[in-house]
């Protein structure tokens, strides 16, 4: 008879190319979402301190996110996109121009990294699975997680679905607190104050967001 605690039969071999630490070298890719970010803020023609009054980031965050000094949550992106008024995907995985997109699992891409405020610790490693599509409003992604002691809270537009493939995950929203486990998810709006991590070591999961 079946085990009943048997955890979903999920092959997971191709994450093993996530679990080594970040390069130094940072992919292009990752490299250009401040570049991008700088190039939305002055062809709206906003100074730093501007673009701080209207997200609530204070300047010397969005300084270290434009020189590549701190890679920004995604979080931040889409709030950033928003009051740039550009697009969440095109900062992220670029533009698309099919009408479909059918990713296998050797073609899938590192589109960004997460780091602290400070920069001096990776959070979040990102890998799109559908940056083809054009005019998209969601983003699918797998989602290697570290260990976050700085419990940093995000809140922003949208809702996301997340589905935990391996690892445990601990997520935090609003006042209550979850260990999902392989095969648990959990689907909620993003304007609720929310933080997921790993719980230990480093845990893998399936995030999707839907911009609003």
């Amino acid at each position: 008879m079946e085990a009943k605690n048997q955890k979903p039969h999920i092959n997971v071999d191709f994450f093993e190319d996530l679990t080594g630490d970040i390069s130094k070298s940072i992919p292009k890719g990752i490299e250009d979402i401040g570049k991008k970010i700088r190039s939305l803020r002055e062809g709206k023609g906003l100074s730093i301190d501007e673009v701080s009054n209207l997200t609530g980031f204070d300047a010397e965050l969005l300084t270290s996110i434009e020189r590549n000094e701190v890679q920004p949550q995604l979080g931040t992106v889409i709030k950033l996109s928003k009051a740039l008024e550009g697009a969440f995907s095109r900062l992220v995985s670029g533009v698309g121009d099919r009408l479909y997109s059918v990713t296998r699992k050797d073609e899938q891409k590192i589109v960004s990294r997460s780091t602290s405020k400070k920069g001096k610790k990776k959070l979040y490693t990102y890998r799109s699975l559908a940056p083809e599509v054009k005019g998209r409003h969601m983003e699918a992604l797998i989602v290697q997680l570290e260990e976050n002691p700085e419990k940093e809270m995000s809140v922003h537009d949208g809702e996301e679905f997340i589905y935990v493939i391996d690892g445990v995950a601990a997520l935090k929203i609003g006042e209550d607190s979850f260990d999902l486990e392989p095969g648990d998810s959990v689907y909620y709006l993003s304007t609720v104050p929310h933080q997921i991590a790993s719980k230990k070591g480093k845990a893998t999961i399936l995030a999707v967001l839907y911009e609003g």
